[in-house]
């Protein structure tokens, strides 16, 4: 659980094991899912999370004194089943965006979604807001922000021995080696040591690691999870989760929301999707 806490919460009391919630858990299944702790009613959820197995995984908080702050302040647990991983995965994401937990804060922040892009020959950070990364074929990384993106574009200098001047990171003096070239942690196109050509060509290639795949189909899919009697399709479209369905016929009534591109949902479902693994139908 994150180190920061609901001002609400009081630290300093012992730990004792919340045995009204014993209860909430009798009915959890050992199967996949999304589980949410609540406080008072009317309240935010004071956390969501997710488990391939609910049972299992709800138990571990009840049984451990370093998440006695939060156990203190639920009055009850719900859950929500799903058919697998991926469905618990999608569906913990997008209620964590809609109700705003007290506790889930590294998922529940706003982001201001960047990634880079060549121009010219130049790195720049561009913005989700203003293209779509899910259809644009040249951007490299996600990155919460422009100051991340920038620690990104260093990062990938230094591993690389790529110049900072050449990426316009700082300026440099005409003729003269960059500090970094001295020290042998530029390849010195700074200074001649190296061809402005070979610099860019190691620079696309370095960036080739982060590129932000397309999204590989003309419109939104099914994603179809199964688990013995249940079956669920998750409607995607341009890596966005717009929602799960029983059949197919449920499944593409829910493809009329708006898709932009979600960074969460494209961690989730890169790898099963481009990696042939997942059950796919076209919607």
């Amino acid at each position: 659980m994150p180190a920061k806490r609901h001002p609400d919460f009081d630290q300093t009391s012992p730990f004792e094991y919340p045995a009204h919630l014993r209860a909430a858990v009798a009915d959890l299944p050992s199967l996949p899912g999304v589980y949410v702790f609540h406080g008072e009613d009317g309240d935010l959820p004071l956390y969501i999370g997710k488990s391939v197995n609910l049972r299992s995984r709800v138990l571990s908080h009840l049984r451990n004194p370093d998440e006695a702050n939060l156990l203190r302040q639920t009055r009850r647990i719900t859950h929500i089943r799903t058919a697998g991983e991926i469905g618990a995965l999608l569906l913990e994401a997008s209620l964590i965006k809609q109700q705003q937990p007290l506790l889930n804060q590294k998922l529940r922040r706003n982001r201001q979604l960047c990634s880079l892009r060549l121009v010219g020959g130049l790195p720049e950070v561009v913005y989700s807001r203003d293209i779509n990364f899910a259809t644009e074929p040249s951007v490299y990384g996600l990155f919460a922000s422009r100051h991340a993106a920038m620690e990104g574009l260093h990062q990938l200098a230094d591993q690389h021995r790529l110049c900072y001047g050449a990426l316009g990171l700082e300026k440099p003096k005409p003729g003269r080696a960059c500090f970094r070239a001295t020290i042998k942690l530029c390849g010195g196109v700074c200074c001649g040591d190296e061809s402005p050509e070979a610099h860019a060509s190691r620079l696309r290639a370095s960036l080739e690691d982060l590129r932000v795949a397309c999204w590989p189909y003309p419109g939104a899919i099914g994603l179809t999870e199964r688990h013995e009697e249940h079956c669920q399709v998750h409607v995607i479209r341009n890596w966005c989760y717009l929602g799960s369905a029983s059949d197919l016929v449920q499944a593409r009534a829910l493809d009329v929301m708006a898709a932009g591109f979600d960074a969460d949902g494209y961690k989730i479902l890169c790898r099963p999707i481009l990696s042939g693994s997942a059950h796919i139908t076209l919607l």
